[in-house]
């Protein structure tokens, strides 16, 4: 399981997850990139907003991560920038996702894109989809800390 991760290893983050879903789990994955990726992702060039993990005959794929390639990638190359990429995990891991998504009802999202030892990985969300009064309730209580925090600092002056 992911734990967290600093600040300067992170390639991208979906901050949209965690308003649209109660993420429940977090799994490690590897991703099968091509050259031209890697250099890409190494100048912070990928987003993971409208992204997503399908599972497809026994394996797990990104699908709508668009890493932009960079003007300076050679050109023997044709840069799709939302191919779908391969996601490498562990055969007891991918049977327990597929029972999951497929049993359960949960959603697979990506959450973070960063660099571990050298390899790009990504930290996938294993999860359930908000509704509207759970985004609602969610946000209050968000300001409801903020203003208690603010609250505080203002007594203990």
């Amino acid at each position: 399981m992911a734990a967290s991760k600093t600040s300067d290893t992170s390639i991208a983050r979906n901050k949209k997850a965690f308003h649209d879903y109660f993420v429940e789990e977090h799994i490690e994955a590897g991703l099968v990139l091509q050259g031209w990726e890697v250099k890409s992702l190494r100048a912070g060039r990928a987003q993971l907003k409208e992204s997503y993990v399908l599972i497809r005959e026994g394996e797990a794929y990104l699908l709508g991560c668009h890493i932009s390639p960079l003007s300076s990638a050679s050109t023997h190359v044709n840069a799709d920038p939302t191919r779908t990429r391969k996601l490498l995990l562990h055969r007891g891991e991918l049977s327990r996702l597929i029972g999951a998504v497929e049993r359960r009802g949960y959603a697979l999202i990506p959450l973070n894109m960063y660099w571990k030892r050298g390899r790009a990985k990504l930290d996938i969300g294993l999860a359930k989809g908000k509704k509207t009064y759970d985004k609602r309730a969610t946000e209050k209580e968000r300001d409801w800390q903020r203003d208690k925090q603010r609250l505080l600092r203002t007594a203990n002056r």
